[in-house]
């Protein structure tokens, strides 16, 4: 390919970013869905030729994109949370044993994610748990709810890109619904943006994070928190047990660092562990940190830090001083 991309060409790249966020929606990977696209885009580019105009070029990516993801959702299993595959455990209890990266959904950085519905409905349609949530559903009908109620599309334009009617459309959409609703969760309820007050409730937990002060960290936490850490199975519900493993099994995490970022529209931070050798901190985890009614809902931790740190542009390590 040429370094001077022919016209047609850079008509497509304009829509990597949001193809990027609706591949992550269906696949619940942010590395799966960079493959997605650029298969995408490729297919597209050399079938440039072939495309007739019938529809927008944004149509056009999106049923190839559709295409793409659907093909991939048939080769692999459902990706999932902690919360999804077992019930709460105990910190008293063993963390258990790394299950593979790709049963887990992965955070996304909200930077990645060059999204036409960007607004209220985009920090609510990139929650790790509406993620997860969409994993549930058949392949098609998640493409329908995506398509519908995130993108805004038509019925009649869903109905086009999938080679279906209207009727079956509606029909996949009900569906999708009632069984986002059987988990507690809507599509059609945003979150709202961070107020001061959760400014200030972040900033009070970075505070007693870095100075350990496990009491006052844990009273910032709502009664049902959770606490998960992927790719570890274990995950804890309730400020007592989170107060319990900080201060067992995890108290490895004492003097640590955080580093602000964004991830699936909620508060993150790469999470830094005093190194081994006294020489300043290394990566441990990416922590992605979800608010509701002044209170912190729950702490995700994922511990693929080889792979995330740098798609978030976290440093590989701190100096001692930070």
């Amino acid at each position: 390919m040429t370094e001077t991309l022919a016209p047609a060409q850079e008509e497509l790249e304009q829509y990597r970013g949001e193809l990027r966020g609706y591949c992550y929606r269906m696949l619940g990977s942010a590395f799966d869905a960079d493959d997605a696209v650029q298969e995408t885009m490729v297919k597209a580019w050399q079938g440039l030729d072939r495309f007739e105009g019938r529809s927008s070029t944004r149509s056009w990516l999106y049923r190839i994109a559709t295409n793409v993801c659907l093909d991939s959702l048939r080769a692999k299993k459902r990706r999932a949370l902690p919360m999804d595959l077992a019930s709460a455990g105990s910190a008293a209890g063993p963390v258990g044993e790394p299950l593979p990266q790709e049963v887990w959904v992965e955070p996304i950085p909200d930077g990645d994610l060059d999204d036409p519905a960007q607004s209220a409905v985009f920090r609510d349609t990139v929650r790790l748990a509406f993620v997860a949530a969409l994993q549930h559903l058949p392949p098609k009908q998640r493409a329908v709810l995506i398509l519908r109620e995130v993108l805004c599309w038509q019925a009649s334009e869903v109905a086009e890109l999938l080679d279906t009617t209207v009727a079956s459309v509606n029909s996949a959409l009900q569906r999708a619904r009632a069984t986002l609703g059987e988990r507690g969760l809507s599509e059609g309820s945003p979150q709202v943006p961070l107020q001061d007050g959760d400014r200030e409730l972040l900033a009070r937990y970075v505070s007693a994070f870095e100075a350990y002060d496990i009491p006052s960290l844990v009273s910032l936490l709502s009664e049902d928190a959770g606490f998960s850490m992927p790719p570890l199975p274990l995950w804890l519900r309730g400020p007592e047990d989170v107060a319990a493993f900080y201060l067992g099994t995890g108290i490895g995490c004492k003097g640590s660092r955080l580093v602000p970022t964004s991830a699936n529209g909620c508060p993150a931070f790469g999470h830094y562990k005093p190194a081994a050798d006294g020489d300043g901190y290394v990566p441990w985890a990416l922590q992605v940190v979800e608010v509701s009614d002044g209170r912190l809902v729950h702490l995700h931790h994922f511990l693929d830090t080889a792979a995330l740190f740098p798609r978030f542009g976290l440093p590989d390590r701190l100096p001692h001083d930070r």
